[in-house]
């Protein structure tokens, strides 16, 4: 089995020892994208609308970056800290879905990395 690192600048650099995404057998494998703004490394202000757009961008340059679309993506994982915010997560993830939309997992976790309320991972197939 061959493995390819993928790496953008269009999202936060890995805070340890993980790739933002991996290539292997047809499939692309996302690390979890928390709303850290990739230039500063920081968490986005703003609240959960904020830090899930920022998410689902930071996602959109991983999966550029491996000549990946949302329309490649087979699974998603939201990983919320407040099941309060599902409703709100949940419309702005819709906007970036094309049908048929992914399977998908939500998950409520105790907390996340650097104070996020909301992580997502995805699955894609890689083109040719």
């Amino acid at each position: 089995m061959t493995r390819r690192a993928i790496s953008t600048t269009g999202a936060p650099a890995a805070i340890g020892p993980y790739s933002q995404a991996i290539a292997t057998e047809g499939l692309l494998f996302t690390a979890g994208q928390a709303a850290l703004d990739p230039a500063t490394g920081q968490l986005v202000e703003g609240g959960i609308e904020a830090e899930t757009e920022r998410v689902l961008a930071n996602l959109t340059s991983v999966l550029d970056a491996a000549g990946c679309s949302w329309g490649d993506v087979v699974k998603t994982t939201i990983f919320l800290v407040d099941m309060a915010d599902f409703a709100t997560v949940n419309a702005i993830y819709g906007r970036y879905m094309s049908d048929p939309p992914p399977a998908r997992s939500t998950v409520g976790v105790a907390a996340l990395p650097k104070g996020a309320r909301v992580e997502i991972e995805a699955v894609a197939r890689l083109r040719g």
